[in-house]
């Protein structure tokens, strides 16, 4: 990011495979509202926001687009450093692979954590909590990441960014480190599935290998977090889908909740995208995946 007086650019952020949360780098440790920022404002084309010292929407006439990557980029330069974490003695290493198996369905970052039996991600058949539903309705890692940082049960948290752009595309796969400290005996993680009103993938509390060398595989599937009415309009969409997904929109998207459309369910396994024909709309033909089949494989190696 470049700022001057009178104006900021704003362009896509390459990162490292992954980025360890709290983990210095170039001076200044990852914070969660960093990671939103990268994550979703840096998954569309580059764009170059000017910020002039008048009224901003007034003299610009911003679209919903431009108001919501101007938001993070502000979010950003606001947002606290997060102090990096200390390695605990005993901490064991895993290298853990996680797969795309959809066709296509782009997902978010996964947000991954090691941690004690007690913590918990999500459990199908309650209420999503407010992590859960952020990322399922917008993307947004923080909520849960901060959540994550300040529980003791936790041992470590990545951000598994894939690649530029950051999401993790239709079969592909990102492999990344993470540590599990003393007690830290499980994994799981979380990742939006773009294209969908609040759909999400992720595995909450994965027994992790035991032994230097010892393999754990297991799958996940798709999950309607009952936040959000499933409209499918590109409106009630994160912006970047129809971009990442080579379609056209004539609407800009929205990285906000609408209250409007709360539903105030609970986690239930995804319909999948119904829609079979429209304008600025999704298109099961080409967003949808297979509801009975998972849509992300997970391989997690002990390796020190």
């Amino acid at each position: 990011m470049q700022a001057s007086a009178v104006g900021m650019s704003v362009s896509v952020v390459t990162w490292p495979a992954y980025v360890r949360v709290g983990e210095e780098r170039g001076g200044g440790a990852i914070s969660s509202a960093f990671v939103h920022f990268c994550v979703l404002a840096a998954s569309q084309p580059p764009a170059t926001l000017v910020l002039p010292l008048t009224s901003i929407e007034r003299e610009l006439h911003m679209t919903k687009r431009t108001r919501w990557v101007l938001l993070l980029a502000l979010a950003l330069t606001a947002a606290s450093v997060v102090p990096a974490a200390a390695s605990a003695p005993n901490t064991r290493t895993y290298t853990v692979t996680i797969t795309n198996l959809t066709d296509g369905q782009p997902f978010t970052p996964p947000l991954a954590a090691t941690h004690k039996r007690t913590a918990d991600f999500f459990d199908v058949g309650s209420p999503a909590s407010f992590g859960i539903k952020e990322i399922a309705e917008n993307g947004n890692l923080g909520p849960l990441m901060d959540g994550l940082l300040a529980s003791n049960k936790v041992s470590d948290v990545v951000v598994a960014v894939a690649g530029d752009p950051p999401p993790l595309m239709p079969g592909s796969s990102v492999t990344f480190d993470i540590d599990g400290g003393p007690g830290a005996k499980w994994f799981s993680y979380a990742s939006m599935l773009i294209c969908t009103n609040d759909g999400f993938t992720g595995a909450d509390a994965l027994r992790l290998p035991k032994q230097v060398g010892d393999v754990v595989s297991s799958t996940s599937y798709a999950y309607d977090a009952g936040t959000e009415i499933n409209t499918e309009s590109f409106e009630d969409i994160v912006p970047p889908c129809p971009p990442l997904t080579g379609v056209m929109s004539s609407v800009p998207g929205t990285g906000a909740s609408n209250p409007a459309l709360a539903e105030g369910g609970v986690v239930t396994h995804h319909d999948g995208v119904m829609t079979a024909s429209g304008d600025d709309t999704l298109l099961a033909d080409v967003h949808g995946w297979d509801t009975g089949a998972p849509v992300a494989a997970i391989t997690i190696t002990r390796t020190g």
